[in-house]
């Protein structure tokens, strides 16, 4: 079985976002909200999950199941998003409107991995 190339391009994004989680904690520790305990072991959680899913998108046998566990993953750190919409702190930057256009970007990433169950 061959796998799209967009696919691969998928798995290209989440494996360098999960890499980054460790290069740069410090920007995933400030969107982590305080209600979360243990927000430097939910940060390598979500980095290594990142890192293991892009590899099984690009594994034919795992692919489906690794497009439905980003699916999760998105939906699991949604939290993260909307606090770092809410709290100026957590902003890293970005601008009130372009942290308001990731928040429905999570639905586009979503169905996005929904193409490939």
């Amino acid at each position: 079985m061959t796998l799209p190339w967009h696919l691969y391009v998928m798995a290209f994004l989440y494996i360098m976002a999960g890499i980054n989680h460790f290069r740069k904690p410090r920007l995933y520790l400030k969107i982590i909200p305080p209600y979360f305990s243990n927000p430097e072991m939910l940060n390598r959680i979500s980095g290594f999950a990142e890192i293991i899913l892009g590899i099984c998108l690009c594994i034919p046998l795992l692919s489906e199941y690794a497009a439905w566990g980003i699916m999760a993953l998105l939906v699991f750190i949604f939290p993260a998003n909307l606090y770092m919409y809410q709290n100026e702190n957590a902003a890293l930057g970005l601008s009130k409107w372009l942290r308001l256009v990731r928040l429905p970007l999570q639905a586009v990433l979503i169905v996005w991995a929904y193409v490939y169950t």
